[in-house]
């Protein structure tokens, strides 16, 4: 039976939903009662969105939780920098990995990405920390582009690399065959974060882990940007009533998490029964 990871988004991710912004205070208190029920990671924000972001971050670390708490940046050193000045000792680097997004959003070409990559990596590595990569837009991604793109950041001692269907374009099988393709292969440890824009962020999510992936992204209720992302209740309750993992949630402090964050998101409908 294969152990899984919950890496919860609500704070990143799930902030990028239309009209919802989290104050410090709020942003604090989602992380203790996140660390409460379980989450083996928090990505708690985006340091180079500026002083205020870095200043949640900052409180949220200082609060020696016992789960991890990462940062997301994208693949440059500036980016780096301002995780490296909130004290974060989890960094998480992101890059477009598809054609389109290279070439539209980006303007440039895949040896760009990956020598953007390998230069953000070893920057974050120089001062200690554990670094994860992302694949923005791998669904949409060569495979083998993508196969290359894990090759390199293994050879640059990333911890994970996080398989984003970015569009939530997916389906389940073809998510279960890519993932399967890309571990058999490279032998990554892979984390799987898809949307909802579809409707099947979830049954995404449970394919992933059918083929192989360890590490799973949620977003409490399933918020998240345009139609949101895999919702971790629904993840949690498919991972223990169908797959049979022991995976220990004490639901009453989950149910008051659920209805903390759909008050602070201004988002009633969020509230859901676990």
């Amino acid at each position: 039976m294969q152990k899984v990871y919950f890496i919860d988004t609500t704070l990143r991710d799930g902030e990028q939903s239309a009209g919802v912004a989290f104050n410090k205070s709020e942003k604090v208190q989602i992380a203790r009662m996140l660390d409460r029920i379980g989450i083996d990671f928090i990505e708690a924000g985006i340091p180079a969105m500026g002083s205020m972001e870095i200043e949640a971050i900052q409180e949220i670390l200082n609060l020696g939780l016992k789960a991890k708490i990462s940062t997301w940046n994208r693949a440059n050193i500036g980016d780096v920098k301002a995780s490296l000045k909130c004290g974060a000792k989890y960094i998480h680097i992101s890059a477009p990995v598809s054609d389109l997004q290279i070439k539209y959003k980006l303007n440039r070409n895949r040896v760009w990405v990956l020598e953007s990559l390998k230069r953000a990596v070893s920057y974050a590595k120089e001062f200690g920390t554990v670094v994860s990569v992302g694949a923005e837009d791998a669904s949409r991604a060569d495979i083998g582009f993508l196969i290359k793109f894990c090759q390199v950041a293994q050879q640059e001692g990333v911890e994970r690399m996080r398989f984003a269907d970015t569009l939530g374009i997916l389906e389940p099988f073809t998510t279960k065959e890519k993932v399967s393709r890309i571990i058999q292969e490279t032998g990554v440890d892979v984390e799987i974060h898809t949307h909802n824009d579809f409707g099947m962020a979830t049954a995404n999510t449970l394919a992933a882990y059918k083929g192989g992936a360890k590490y799973i992204s949620t977003t409490i209720s399933g918020l998240g940007e345009r139609a949101g992302n895999s919702s971790f209740q629904e993840a949690l309750n498919i991972l223990q009533k169908l797959e049979g993992l022991p995976i220990n949630i004490n639901e009453k402090d989950l149910a008051k998490l659920i209805n903390y964050v759909a008050k602070a998101a201004r988002r009633p409908q969020y509230v859901s029964v676990v």
